[in-house]
């Protein structure tokens, strides 16, 4: 069973179960593809090595929109440009961190520096939007729902599993964040 993580002596520590660490590998992978930008021919590679894309377009899938959204609602031009000049480097931002926080599953037990602490933040947090669109979470109701389902006995559909992998990784990027915070509160000069 996994175990929350906790700062203490050795940094940021943490155990998660073979089980639980090919899950969280599974959910990181299944992100990337969501997140990796489409290949395309005749592509400016100035163009590429500084981020931009002149042809991209607001995602078509919810998860994805979620992911990367729309920087004003009310302004599709607006929003449209600064996708073309961000939209590029988030992405391979974001893949990064999951990426970083995949290879971390290789330990039984996780010690995790400052820098892997942030990756497994977003990969988590990345993870958990996706699986907040599926759920269709759209308000606080909804997020009481899902956090009902506990026990995997009782998985008895997809919507099910979902909820519970949902509440995993929310409960598995909370110890994280109290982790990190209790870190900054134990280095000279960061009391709050």
């Amino acid at each position: 069973m996994a175990k929350a993580f906790k700062y203490g002596l050795k940094g940021i520590t943490g155990y998660l179960e073979p089980a639980e660490r090919e899950l969280l590998r599974g959910l990181f992978a299944d992100v990337v593809a969501m997140l990796e930008p489409e290949e395309r021919e005749n592509q400016d590679p100035l163009s590429a090595l500084i981020g931009l894309d002149m042809e991209v377009k607001e995602p078509t899938d919810r998860a994805v929109r979620r992911l990367l959204p729309n920087v004003m609602k009310d302004d599709g031009a607006a929003s449209l440009e600064f996708r073309q000049l961000t939209e590029r480097s988030l992405r391979e931002g974001k893949i990064g961190a999951l990426r970083a926080a995949s290879l971390g599953l290789d330990k039984d037990d996780l010690t995790l520096t400052e820098t892997d602490a942030r990756h497994w933040s977003t990969a988590l947090n990345d993870v958990r939007l996706v699986l907040a669109e599926r759920l269709d979470i759209q308000d606080e109701a909804d997020a009481e729902h899902v956090h009902l389902m506990q026990d995997w006995s009782q998985a008895e559909d997809v919507e099910s599993y979902l909820a519970l992998v949902y509440n995993f990784t929310t409960w598995l990027q909370e110890s994280l964040v109290q982790a990190m915070v209790h870190s900054l509160d134990t280095q000279p000069g960061t009391r709050r």
